[in-house]
């Protein structure tokens, strides 16, 4: 048995839409292959060890909570992004991926600069991108559907053609409404605006990030999870989805 420890960033004010559910997936996955996870809470100020911890995760916020957390985590851009060059696995939603790029724009309008780890954009859309999605994505090494909600405001623009798209759009409005792509991975990080929550939704999504921290620790994952009732979810919302187009 291994331990795995996962920092939760900003858990009191990064936390809509009960995107606190993807560490209760990640948790009990965890527990399931046999290991130990521990989740630590990360609030401003606090210190965090990168070499000490297997992923990141940060969940999306309002307006007003984005510029709270703001100043903290602009404090922890370079041992950010020396972790993410090295691989940590990370899992940004909504607002949290927005702020992963050079510009975010506000409901306001307001600009602040972001993270600039990518090379890509936020501005605010005419009208507010809601409603459940589907992906057609390879994350997971084949073509394989994602399921979640968005709501937001922020419309993503890159402005790298090499970055890499979370999926393709087969269902809903994704990045911006324009593109066709929705999200964002790089390494082990995914960037996405999928709520719902994500993982306990996309359990195969669940297992590339506990893949991704069992690999940087030389552990191999010797059993297998019966996905049954997830998967059967799953294919109940993509129907579901599929037949209201």
């Amino acid at each position: 048995m291994a331990e795995f420890k996962i920092a939760h960033m900003y858990p009191d004010l990064m936390n809509l839409y009960g995107d606190r559910g993807n560490l209760l997936c990640l948790k009990k996955r965890l527990q399931w292959y046999g290991h130990q996870p521990h989740i630590y809470e990360v609030s401003i100020a606090d210190k965090l060890n990168y070499h000490n911890i297997d992923m990141i995760y940060m969940g999306g916020g309002f307006d007003r909570e984005v510029k709270l957390i703001y100043p903290d985590l602009i404090s922890k851009t370079a041992d950010l992004q020396e972790a993410l060059e090295n691989g940590l696995p990370m899992l940004f939603i909504d607002s949290a991926y927005q702020l992963l790029g050079q510009a975010y724009m506000d409901n306001e309008e307001n600009i602040m600069g972001g993270l600039g780890f990518f090379k890509f954009s936020t501005r605010k859309a005419k009208n507010r991108l809601t409603g459940n999605i589907i992906l057609g994505s390879s994350i997971i090494g084949k073509e394989s559907t994602i399921v979640g909600f968005e709501n937001h405001y922020g419309c993503i623009y890159f402005e790298d053609e090499t970055l890499q798209p979370f999926g393709r759009v087969i269902k809903g409005f994704g990045n911006n409404g324009e593109d066709g792509y929705e999200g964002l991975v790089y390494k082990n990080l995914i960037g996405t605006c999928l709520h719902g929550p994500l993982l306990p939704k996309n359990p195969k999504i669940a297992d590339f990030f506990i893949k991704a921290m069992a690999e940087r620790r030389g552990i191999t994952l010797t059993s297998k999870l019966d996905d049954y009732i997830e998967n059967f979810a799953h294919q109940q919302i993509t129907d579901k989805i599929l037949a209201r187009s």
